[in-house]
């Protein structure tokens, strides 16, 4: 039997960038936080600095700041009819451990959504006909509007210290800007980062074709930063080492630097390391969570009561949590009721390859995780769907990110796999070469959801997490629509000997676990207005337990054609106000507040 500990005000789940953030603002409020983190501590002064920390083999290739699979894993199949196996190793996406989660081995690329995002059937409805929205895609409103969430966006990408050109401002457009984003009520706090050859050309080619190229907006500081908190951030270096790798030059904006070492030493606050949590405890009569149950290092159980609980885990985690802990009602997929691990969603990944004659020079080496020039016009709704067969989009980009010797070997369509010829392909191309990304939106559906499997367990005696999922018609069709417009933006930049394109999501082809696509898993605890469609309230709060938060791209009801983080934080920082203003004084349902 777990031993009981003594009672806190909130206790938190993970000490990532949700996690942390929550227990700032709380602690601020008066709150008495306990952080509960299963990986060990680390800090970007002790442990991400070059060159120990510039190790491609051990980081980029075997993952050592990724969870280990032997611990904790989930098994996947692509339809119902399979049997789902574990995934044995790291491949599709890269789950983080450890102080700051997934926040220390991201890329940086800070975005906002789309207005029309966050009211997505809705939106498409109006425009369209109330006929447009198939039935075999569950695209929902998030409940929440982009003019309640801007100011929190705005705040968080002053916390990360943002670089970038704003395109809408609250009195009109800017030049240089994405024209399609929503107005702001404040420009970037930095600088957009300076842009090298590649991407230039791109955003020449792309605006001499009608499109509107600008900056990839970054939490890479361009100038000596201090944020609100009061963390001080430095100009990148260009140095080629953001995904994957924590920043030891205190450049790349990550929830150690920007939110742990503001907080570490507040008095309300205390976090546990190794912390494995086992489940989310309830009340006797269901109404409410009394706290967690969890393992030290040392193999004890303990349990933590608390008046709060905050589920922070990286999002496939959170809905785990719930479905061991009988938190919510499970998704069936066969009578299409429940909500938890309903509106799994994916990104739908797609790019182009160029390649430059000698005249062009990119030197790749130069790098950094959001460094590029993108377009935002065939993103959302930015462009007529009526005839398209599809819903979504994806933004268009040519980053710059890396040159590392391992992972990074361009050659031409037809090089051979090996040899003499390859060889000789990977040294007259490495220094002209070029990519573009296609990073689409994904829509949920019926068929792919999360739940527990009947026959895998993971170390701790709990049936691990089932991943059913395949890409949707929807989704193959707006990759292959959109993978041609940035197609044609390559074979129209300057200098170009050859392209070749490749859609993840090509017909014919199953979504696989092995390669990597990206990190950005949502659903499964989404969010909105709807107790039979969703989990939580738009608020955050579970219907079922209102005093049970919920954080994380697991609440997004549909994935957008842009990177998770933004959107998420914007979502954490309105929970959090709504808690500190609306509930802490008056613990209860918050959905009339």
């Amino acid at each position: 039997m777990a031993r009981r500990l003594a009672k806190t005000d909130v206790v938190i789940i993970g000490a990532g960038w949700t996690g942390l953030t929550a227990a700032y603002e709380l602690a601020h409020a008066g709150k008495r936080c306990v952080v509960l983190e299963r990986g060990s501590y680390r800090h970007d002064a002790d442990d991400f600095a070059a060159p120990k920390e510039h190790d491609e083999l051990k980081y980029a290739v075997h993952h050592a700041h990724m969870i280990n699979t032997r611990k904790e894993t989930l098994t996947f199949r692509n339809i119902a009819s399979q049997r789902a196996l574990p995934m044995r190793r790291l491949g599709s996406f890269l789950p983080g451990v450890g102080l700051g989660g997934a926040g220390i081995h991201w890329n940086g690329q800070l975005w906002r959504p789309l207005p029309s995002d966050l009211e997505m059937r809705s939106h498409y409805e109006n425009r369209y006909g109330a006929d447009f929205i198939p039935d075999d895609l569950n695209v929902q409103d998030w409940g929440v509007t982009y003019d309640e969430l801007e100011p929190h966006f705005d705040f968080y990408e002053k916390i990360c210290g943002t670089s970038g050109t704003a395109g809408q401002m609250a009195d009109g457009p800017r030049e240089g800007g994405n024209p399609f984003e929503g107005p702001r009520s404040a420009d970037y706090p930095n600088p957009p980062m300076r842009q090298p050859i590649g991407p230039t050309k791109f955003g020449e080619a792309a605006q001499k074709l009608g499109y509107h190229p600008f900056p990839l907006p970054a939490a890479n500081a361009t100038k000596e930063y201090t944020n609100p908190y009061g963390a001080k951030l430095h100009p990148c270096t260009y140095c080629g080492f953001c995904e994957r790798f924590g920043c030891g030059y205190y450049a790349k904006a990550d929830p150690i630097i920007c939110v742990y070492d503001q907080i570490k030493s507040h008095e309300n606050f205390e976090i546990r390391y190794q912390a494995q949590v086992l489940r989310v405890e309830k009340s006797e009569d269901g109404k409410t969570a009394t706290g967690v149950t969890y393992l030290t290092d040392a193999g004890e159980e303990l349990f933590q009561p608390a008046d709060i609980v905050c589920m922070n885990a990286y999002g496939l985690w959170n809905t785990h949590l719930m479905l061991v802990s009988g938190l919510g009602k499970p998704y069936d997929p066969k009578t299409r009721t429940g909500t938890v691990g309903r509106n799994y969603a994916y990104q739908t990944m797609a790019g182009v390859n160029v390649f430059f004659d000698d005249q062009v020079v990119t030197n790749p080496f130069m790098g950094a995780g959001a460094l590029g020039t993108v377009i935002d016009d065939f993103n959302g709704d930015n462009f007529d769907h009526s005839d398209l067969g599809f819903l979504g989009g994806g933004y268009i980009a040519c980053t710059q990110t890396n040159g590392r010797p391992i992972n990074y070997q361009p050659t031409p369509k037809g090089t051979p796999a090996w040899g003499a010829d390859w060889k000789r392909a990977v040294r007259e191309n490495y220094l002209h070469h070029a990519s573009l990304t296609v990073h689409g939106s994904s829509m949920a559906t019926p068929d792919n959801y999360l739940d527990l499997d009947p026959t895998w367990k993971d170390a701790y005696g709990r049936p691990l997490l089932r991943m059913t999922f395949n890409f949707p018609e929807n989704d193959r069709r707006m990759a292959d629509y959109v993978m041609g417009k940035a197609h044609e933006i390559a074979r129209n930049m300057e200098n170009v000997t050859s392209t070749s394109a490749s859609n993840r999501a090509a017909e014919g082809s199953d979504y696989s676990i092995v390669p990597y696509q990206t990190t950005h898993n949502t659903g499964g605890t989404v969010m909105g207005t709807d107790p039979t469609t969703s989990v939580v309230n738009r608020f955050g709060q579970m219907w079922d337990h209102h005093n049970v938060f919920v954080f994380g791209a697991g609440l997004f009801p549909q994935n957008l054609g842009y990177n998770p983080t933004g959107p998420l934080m914007g979502v954490a920082y309105w929970t959090l106000d709504h808690m500190k203003n609306d509930y802490i004084a008056n613990p209860r349902p918050l959905m009339d507040a």
